[in-house]
Parts: C-alpha cells; sequence; structure tokens
C-alpha cells in the first residue's frame, strides 16, 4: 500500500474546501480529522483498511489542505 493514493486527494479538496468556506478551529478540524481515522480503525468497509503509515499520512495531507484553505480565506478577508 502506498502513502499516498487517489484517496489523499480527496482528502486534501475536502479539507481545502472545509478551511476555505467554513470558520471552524484548529481544535475541531484535528477532532474531525483524527476521530475519523480512529472511526476506521472499526468500520467493517474495506477502503477502512489500511495501514498506520497511511493513516498518518492522511492526517497530514488533512492538515495540509486545511491549512491552505484557512489562509487562502484569511488573504481574501484582509
Amino acid at each position: 500500500m502506498v502513502l499516498l493514493n487517489l484517496w489523499s486527494i480527496g482528502h486534501f479538496v475536502q479539507w481545502f474546501a472545509i478551511g476555505r468556506f467554513l470558520a471552524i478551529s484548529w481544535q475541531l478540524f484535528l477532532l474531525l480529522s483524527i476521530g475519523w481515522e480512529l472511526l476506521e480503525l472499526i468500520l467493517p468497509y474495506e477502503f477502512a483498511e489500511e495501514s498506520w503509515d497511511n493513516k498518518i499520512s492522511d492526517v497530514i495531507v488533512n492538515c495540509c489542505g486545511f491549512y491552505l484553505g484557512v489562509k487562502l480565506r484569511t488573504a481574501n478577508i484582509q
């Protein structure tokens, strides 16, 4: 299994859009992002089966997307 895959693009786009268009805090973002990765541990679906390395890379990709979305939102406000 590779660390970055098609799901990674989806993660990035999703969190970029949330960071860009919704004013949520970093704390809520981290709760949702990490919480989802933990929830995947008990979901009985094939898409949720991945290595710990991939889960960590998902959170990093999420952070990058959210960070860039927030930066773009705050740049447009000023």
